[in-house]
C-alpha cells in the first residue's frame, strides 16, 4: 500500500470534520441555532480532530507516526464522545430533573475563574437539554456522538496499523 493510500483515512476524517463544523456554523448563523456550552466543547474537539487529521494526512506518517496521530485522535474522539454523551443524557432526562440554564460562555469567561468556567462548560445546563433539530430521528448531540464514535474507530484503526 503506497503512502498516498495510507493517508486516505486521515483525509476522509479531516473532510468529515470540516463538513460537520461547516454545517454547525450554518445552523448557527443561517438558522439562528446558537450552540449551548456542551456544543461549544464538542466543536473544540472537532477542531482538534481536524488539526490532527490534516497534519497526519500531510505528513504521511511511518509506523510511529500512525501511533502518535492515531493516539492523539483517539483521545480527542473519546473526549468529544464523552461530551456528546453527556448532552444526550441531559436531553433524555425528565423535564423536572433538567438543570437550570446558566450564564453564557462569554459571561463566564469574563466573570469566573477558568477552572469554574471549564467545570460549568463540561457539566452543561438546561439549554443543553433542548432539542431544536432532528434528522432521521436523532438530535444534533446524538449525531455528534455517532460521529465521535466513528472518528474513534478511525483512530483506533490507525493505532492498530502501527502494529503491522
Amino acid at each position: 500500500m503506497g503512502p498516498f493510500s495510507k493517508r486516505m483515512g486521515f483525509v476522509f476524517g479531516a473532510l468529515a470534520c470540516a463538513l460537520l463544523l461547516g454545517y454547525g456554523f450554518y445552523l448557527q448563523y443561517h438558522d439562528g441555532q446558537n450552540p449551548c456550552p456542551l456544543c461549544l466543547v464538542q466543536r473544540a474537539f472537532y477542531f482538534g480532530l481536524l488539526f490532527v487529521f490534516v497534519v497526519a494526512a500531510l505528513h504521511g506518517p511511518n509506523s510511529t507516526g500512525w501511533l502518535i496521530y492515531g493516539g492523539l485522535g483517539l483521545v480527542l474522539a473519546l473526549g468529544g464522545g464523552a461530551t456528546a454523551g453527556r448532552q444526550v443524557w441531559l436531553q433524555h432526562l425528565p423535564p423536572d430533573r433538567v438543570p437550570k440554564c446558566g450564564p453564557d460562555l462569554y459571561f463566564m469567561l469574563d466573570n469566573f475563574p477558568l477552572s469554574k468556567t471549564l467545570t460549568n462548560l463540561f457539566r452543561g445546563s438546561g439549554e443543553c437539554a433542548e432539542v431544536t433539530w432532528r434528522f432521521l430521528g436523532l438530535s444534533i448531540a446524538e449525531w455528534s456522538l455517532a460521529w465521535f464514535l466513528a472518528f474513534g474507530a478511525l483512530c483506533l484503526w490507525a493505532v492498530m496499523r502501527r502494529a503491522h
